[in-house]
């Protein structure tokens, strides 16, 4: 039976506490109340023109196009304004011809579904069957060219006020969300690390090997995260009033990533490698194993802690494998202590490199 951890009144209070502090966290509050405001603002300035009596189109498009970063809002209003104005004319052309009915109901929807296949059109998705879906719907469709004019008005509402509160409403730069990711990694990275050496100075057979190449997979995927955030941390500068100020980091960021998925690459080959002398029962040599773990554990925390000096690493990862090479050891463990040396010596110069990466350590 799974037994289910509790977390005390403290606990949650620190975490909610981290979470609250955390930029990501700060970024998406920003973009709800921003996206609030929009939809709040355009509603009220198409209300305001004569003839919009529900006017439901300015604020839903306001809500659509506000996004992350200025230049995003600026693509995704243009193509936003394209999939409605085609689901407003295809909403009155459809009732035009078919009269308003459930028939021409399920054709705009179809023909929007279709249109939203192109290619301009993708990151869109459902706004052309939406939009004559409202139109239709709310008797829009039958007003006539007034009508039509007039739902095009609504929609150049939205997306101006989407636009004009996305600059003016601070414009995040997103890149401490980015810098947080990659220090998550680092640390991640380190911890492996270190675990992988505490075990090793156990017997084999309470070894998790496996393990360690899943979690090394894990830390795969937190990368895969931290580079759809640089790559948004690039995009938010774009455009953007504050990127004068404060340059963005995120090309530093992408050099970090690169070097660190190298360092995933050989920490999972020596786990391999562990893994398969483990299954053949060779038994290591003590001059061997207790100097390899014990650099495999400083490696770990010296990735956790990318400030720390790797230069006494490099030397003594150097020494060990000259003392081998001097000594009569058994043919076949020469591969082994050849690659997992080769390994760790490569990450110890990914973590010089993420080490000496300016941008990670501001």
């Amino acid at each position: 039976m799974q037994l289910v951890r509790t977390l005390s009144p403290s606990a949650v209070v620190d975490r909610i506490r981290r979470r609250a502090q955390s930029p990501g966290w700060k970024t998406d509050l920003l973009q709800m109340v921003k996206a609030t405001v929009a939809a709040v603002v355009a509603w009220l300035l198409a209300s305001q023109i004569d003839g919009l009596e529900q006017a439901f189109l300015a604020p839903w498009i306001a809500l659509l196009t506000v996004h992350a970063t200025v230049h995003r809002t600026i693509w995704r209003g243009a193509q936003t304004v394209l999939a409605t104005l085609l689901g407003v004319l295809l909403a009155a052309g459809i009732v035009g011809v078919a009269g308003p009915s459930a028939l021409a109901l399920g054709a705009a929807v179809l023909a929007g579904l279709a249109l939203a296949r192109l290619g301009v059109l993708q990151a869109e998705g459902v706004t052309v069957a939406t939009t004559a879906l409202f139109v239709i719907t709310a008797g829009y469709a039958t007003g006539g060219q007034p009508a039509l004019v007039d739902r095009l008005a609504e929609t150049g509402i939205g997306v101006g006020v989407a636009l004009v509160v996305n600059v003016v409403v601070i414009p995040p730069l997103n890149d401490r969300s980015a810098q947080e990711q990659i220090d998550h990694v680092n640390r991640r990275l380190g911890e492996l690390m270190q675990d992988m050496a505490y075990e090793m100075r156990t017997p084999w057979e309470s070894q998790s090997e496996q393990d360690w190449i899943e979690r090394s997979r894990s830390i795969d995927a937190d990368i895969q995260h931290a580079w759809s955030l640089v790559r948004l941390a690039s995009e938010s500068a774009t455009w953007n009033p504050r990127g004068r100020r404060h340059p963005s980091h995120a090309q530093g960021y992408g050099e970090v990533l690169t070097r660190l998925e190298e360092g995933v690459a050989h920490i999972r080959s020596m786990a391999r490698q562990v893994r398969e002398s483990s299954r053949a029962a060779q038994q290591w040599e003590p001059a061997f194993a207790e100097s390899f773990v014990e650099l495999l554990d400083r490696t770990g925390r010296a990735v956790a802690d990318p400030d720390a000096d790797v230069a006494a690493l490099r030397r003594d990862v150097n020494a060990l494998a000259d003392e081998l090479s001097g000594q009569d050891l058994p043919g076949m463990l020469w591969p082994l202590y050849g690659a997992l040396i080769a390994n760790l010596k490569i990450v110890i110069t990914v973590v010089d490199d993420v080490a000496s990466a300016r941008p990670v350590r501001t």
